[in-house]
């Protein structure tokens, strides 16, 4: 130990010694799953410690007309500042008394106390008494989590899944042609959609561009097997279609029902690809096809890893959560329904993922949002104690690190991402997801392992994602926008 730390050690052991103890009543009572009230009773002793101690202060600091400084008699002072001293009297009660109940209980609770302190006044006589309802976290038993076996999935990245994506990824650049010709797969139509429950209006999409693709994905709804309802369609087509509301949907009135879908046509396009020559590839960045050929194979080589981690991580989790039977607060999960989803597709962007094939997960999380979410809870609070208990932490190296992985992955510059992560949010998400992973890679590193061969994953390819619901929401991705910020 060095003298440095030896003397902070001794001044903190001092500091805790001389910190006003109260002589607090605390009553805390279980009122429901993962949720606890508590009752806190201040004595009159304490609050005149504090309101002593608040007087003093005013003296010292007031400027009262025909008084030096520090001068002030402590009845004027009391009658001229009664509020500030009410203010600051209730504030040092009930910080000592929320920071002793915090040492002297463990509530490890989730959120900050539901109350409102403007509304809380300290009586000019007796004891002072304040309640409020907290959620905590869950008391459980951590489960064996050494030498687990886990199934891996194996897939090679041949040259055909990077023609593929290659195509995938020079659409992008296409233009759109209006066709006078009936619709084929892949082609695009415009159209309005109205969506009727029993004959009556439910909602209209005056206005959207949809791909014959086998699925097209709402938030809250699919329609599947489009391309072949629309195919052949042209100019002034009308196309019906039942749909059912996910059982899951954020509007609970909705879940389960069935709808009606009217498609009505008025444009049909066909996509035209860029010429692959100089210019274009100058355009994007790259020298040569070659070059953005390798390029691709190392992202698809990352979302190879990246289903591999997925695979690997729903077992373990599935294998630690066994006996996580406890119950969750509804408030809780619908309060975390969004954060959950926000790390799902932070992790799907950090592995390259297509803005498509991230909206149609999204999509499809959504469609299931409120099992998955408590789910994903359980396994959150679970890695945490394993975390805590291996005394895993993450490190501003690690979150600049993640920062610039992605901005290499999307082609900006860090501080353009990091930016983009605060303003939408997720920023907040990625030190428990990173300190989430490390807990998961510390259990897989003691892991034994079967390498299984698994199909090719279409990765969404057959489904268009709308960043729409039938219930009328948007999504939360984090779109790509265009803005004249200077990058350096």
């Amino acid at each position: 130990m060095t003298e440095e730390t030896a003397v902070a050690d001794v001044e903190k052991a001092g500091e805790e010694s001389d910190r006003y103890r109260l002589s607090i009543d605390v009553d805390i009572q279980n009122v429901g799953p993962c949720k606890k009230h508590v009752r806190v009773k201040v004595p009159r002793s304490d609050i005149e410690h504090f309101s002593t101690e608040a007087v003093t202060e005013i003296v010292k600091t007031a400027a009262v007309p025909g008084f030096r400084a520090g001068r002030v008699p402590a009845a004027l002072a009391k009658s001229r500042f009664k509020e500030e001293i009410a203010d600051s009297v209730r504030q040092r009660v009930l910080m000592s008394s929320l920071e002793q109940l915090a040492d002297e209980n463990s509530l490890d609770p989730i959120n900050e106390p539901d109350f409102d302190v403007e509304s809380l006044r300290i009586p000019e006589e007796g004891d002072f008494e304040y309640e409020f309802d907290v959620e905590v976290r869950p008391e459980f038993e951590v489960p064996n989590y050494g030498g687990l076996k886990i199934q891996r999935p194996a897939r090679e990245v041949t040259g055909e899944d990077v023609t593929a994506y290659l195509n995938r990824f020079i659409g992008q650049y296409g233009t759109l042609a209006v066709q006078e010709t009936p619709a084929e797969p892949g082609d695009f139509v415009t159209a309005s959609i109205e969506f009727t429950k029993d004959g009556e209006t439910f909602r209209k999409i005056p206005t959207v561009d949809l791909q014959l693709k086998p699925t097209i994905r709402f938030r809250d709804a699919e329609i599947t097997g489009f391309d072949q309802l629309m195919a052949g369609s042209t100019p002034g087509a009308t196309k019906t279609v039942d749909i059912v509301v996910s059982n899951e949907a954020e509007q609970i009135e909705m879940r389960g029902e069935k709808l009606t879908a009217t498609i009505v046509v008025s444009q049909v396009r066909r996509q035209q690809l860029p010429e692959m020559n100089g210019a274009f590839f100058e355009r994007i960045g790259y020298s040569d096809e070659q070059e953005l050929r390798d390029e691709i194979e190392g992202m698809l080589q990352r979302q190879v890893k990246y289903d591999q981690r997925q695979a690997c991580r729903r077992q373990v989790l599935e294998k630690i959560t066994e006996s996580a039977t406890w119950e969750l607060p509804e408030s809780l999960v619908n309060k975390q329904t969004e954060n959950a989803l926000r790390r799902e597709i932070l992790e799907m962007q950090q592995a390259g993922f297509t803005t498509q094939q991230i909206l149609a997960r999204e999509n499809e999380l959504r469609q299931q949002s409120v099992t998955s979410t408590r789910q994903a809870l359980k396994e959150h609070f679970v890695l945490d104690r394993i975390a805590t208990q291996e005394k895993i932490e993450v490190t501003p190296i690690d979150i600049e690190s993640e920062i610039n992985m992605m901005a290499v992955q999307r082609g900006e510059s860090p501080r353009r991402v990091r930016a983009r992560l605060q303003k939408s949010g997720v920023i907040e998400n990625l030190e428990a997801q990173i300190r989430e992973r490390k807990a998961v890679d510390f259990i897989l590193a003691t892991a034994q392992f079967e390498d299984v061969e698994v199909p090719k994953s279409a990765a969404n390819d057959d489904v268009q994602a709308l960043s729409l619901s039938v219930c009328g929401m948007s999504s939360l991705m984090v779109e790509p926008t265009e803005d004249s910020d200077d990058d350096e």
